[in-house]
Parts: structure tokens; C-alpha cells; sequence
């Protein structure tokens, strides 16, 4: 009985490593299974844009307020109805001076009725020009010295996705404000039309702050950053990218986009630069961009190399 159950354990024993070892095989095949990303370096213009998100406001909208303590006699308008400039609103039963227009617009709130008795100061009226529309968005400090007042605004409006809109940077704040340690600043800019925009509605704002004509330009991705200095891998020799080498090249940089990122130096049209690699494997290594351009470990042709990748900030900027 003894021998049997000895036989027994050492079955066991036997199958449970075979298994380990085919577990593990598995697992390993799995972490060796990375594919190769690589994007050619390119020739062309580089649109570098700073965005924002806003809502529309107008531009001449006022509360007309009472001068004296009176009775309301006549009122001359109604709600949501189109006056000129000058034109008599509001008048007084004492003869005091009429509520005029100071603008052309809309009456947009109306809140008293004839008779009522009226202290001086009292909200009588609201008028809007929805006519001439601003937006206002809220630009990174890092990208304010960008903008400059009358560059061309892109805009989108939430409610109507299909319509094209076009606006111009009228105002830049002087001052910013800190919000989570982060410096904003408010840039407005007028709608050189309205169509369907309305007074409330949300908009996503885009400025050309400046276009790079005929440069080189790789993902922004490909960039890392080492002891001050900004470098990239590029495939060499064969195009079989599993049987290559990455050649580490280092790169002068300029303007940057979300995506792209201008190279001044050290790379030619068409040479192939290795992206970050990406596996979902579970037992696989993690690739990511952490807070503050962390980065983690890359694979080529299916080999770790360790090569350590920091990613490049959407403000890099030249060297």
C-alpha cells in the first residue's frame, strides 16, 4: 500500500511540473508576443493650435435701471421684442426721464407692469445685442504667450456640430488665475457670425497660434527625453523591423502640437522612429505616460532591451 501511494505522490508530482512548466511557457509567449509600432518621419506644414472650451455671451448686454423713486406710466415694448438705439422704452407718471435703448438689441427681461411703484435703482428692463457675440476660453499659462490678439479662432458650437464658425482673438487677460496649482488665463474672442448661435451656448474654441511651413515632424509620442537632451529610436538596416536594431538618434526639437512635434535636427524624410510599444497581455509589462512624463520599459522585435522612455509634454518646445 505504502509503494502505491508513494507511486502515487510522485505522479502527481510529475504531472503538477509538467503542468507549471507548460503554465509558464504559456505566460512567457504571451509577455514575448509585442508587435513593433513605427511611424516614417514627415514633410509638411505643422498647424500649431492652443483650444479651449467657453460659452457664448454678448457683448452689449445691460440692465436698465430707474434713476429716481417714481410710478411706471406706459410701457412702450414687450418681451423678446427688437428696439433700436435711443428708442423710448419705459416712460414715468412724474415726467422723469424715459428708459431709453442705449443700444440696439432685444428686450430680454421685462420684470414690471404699468402702475407699479419704482425706487431709484430698480431693474425695469434688460436689453441684449445678440448680434454681436464673444466667447471666452480659458488658455494654459504655458500657452498664453502664443496667442495674440487677431488670430483666426476655429469654433464649435455643442448644439449645432455641423455649422462652421470663425472668430478672432479680441482681449488677453493680463492677469491669471490659479486654480490646483495651474495658471489660467481668459482669452476672448469674437464670432465674426452668428447664424444659429444663441446667448448660453457652449463652444469649443481653436486657435492657429502659428503654422511651420515645410518642416519635418514625427509623433509626438516617439520623443523621449534623457538627461536634458531629446532623442528618438530608428530602425536601421533591414525593414523587417523583428530583425533590426534600434538606433538611438539624438534630435533638436521646435513647435509641438498634441500629436506632433517638429524636429530640427538629426532625422531625415522617411526614416522610421519606434513608438511606444503597446501589449495587452495581462502578464505583460505596462507602458504609460505618468504624471510628469514618467515613463516604463519598451520592447523591440519582442526582446526587453530596458530601455527607459520618458514621454515629451505637449509644450516641449526647441532646444
Amino acid at each position: 500500500m505504502k509503494k502505491w501511494l508513494i507511486i502515487g505522490i510522485l505522479i502527481i508530482v510529475v504531472f503538477g511540473g509538467g503542468a507549471f512548466y507548460v503554465i509558464k511557457s504559456k505566460a512567457q509567449t504571451q509577455t514575448n508576443n509585442v508587435t513593433m509600432r513605427t511611424d516614417a518621419v514627415r514633410q509638411g506644414d505643422l498647424q500649431v493650435n492652443v483650444s479651449g472650451s467657453g460659452a457664448i455671451d454678448a457683448i452689449d448686454s445691460k440692465d436698465l435701471m430707474t434713476s429716481t423713486n417714481s410710478t411706471i406710466d406706459q410701457i412702450k415694448v414687450s418681451l423678446n421684442q427688437q428696439v433700436n438705439k435711443g428708442e423710448k422704452l419705459i416712460t414715468f407718471a412724474d415726467g422723469s426721464d424715459p428708459i431709453t435703448a442705449p443700444f440696439s438689441g432685444v428686450v430680454s427681461s421685462l420684470p414690471v407692469a404699468v402702475g407699479d411703484q419704482v425706487n431709484r435703482g430698480t431693474v425695469v428692463a434688460h436689453i441684449t445685442n445678440n448680434n454681436n457675440l464673444e466667447t471666452k476660453i480659458d488658455v494654459d499659462e504655458l500657452d498664453i504667450t502664443k496667442v495674440k490678439v487677431g488670430q483666426k479662432v476655429s469654433i464649435k458650437l455643442n448644439a449645432d456640430p455641423d455649422g462652421i464658425y470663425t472668430g478672432k482673438v479680441t482681449s488677453i487677460a493680463n492677469e491669471g488665475t490659479v486654480n490646483n496649482g495651474v495658471s489660467t488665463f481668459s482669452v476672448t474672442v469674437l464670432l465674426d457670425q452668428v447664424k444659429n448661435a444663441k446667448v448660453g451656448m457652449t463652444t469649443e474654441s481653436t486657435i492657429n497660434v502659428e503654422t511651420k511651413k515645410n518642416v519635418l515632424y514625427v509623433p509626438i509620442e516617439a520623443v523621449h527625453t534623457q538627461n536634458n537632451k531629446k532623442f528618438v529610436y530608428v530602425l536601421t538596416g533591414s525593414n523587417n523591423p523583428n530583425n533590426t536594431s534600434p538606433e538611438k538618434r539624438e534630435v533638436t526639437t521646435g513647435s509641438s502640437t498634441d500629436s506632433y512635434v517638429e524636429i530640427k535636427s538629426g532625422l531625415q524624410v522617411g526614416d522610421q522612429v519606434i513608438l511606444p510599444q503597446i501589449q495587452s497581455s495581462t502578464n505583460s509589462f505596462r507602458f504609460g505616460f505618468g504624471g510628469g512624463g514618467g515613463g516604463g520599459r519598451m520592447m523591440f522585435g519582442g526582446k526587453g532591451n530596458g530601455l527607459q522612455h520618458r514621454g515629451m509634454s505637449k509644450n516641449g518646445g526647441g532646444n
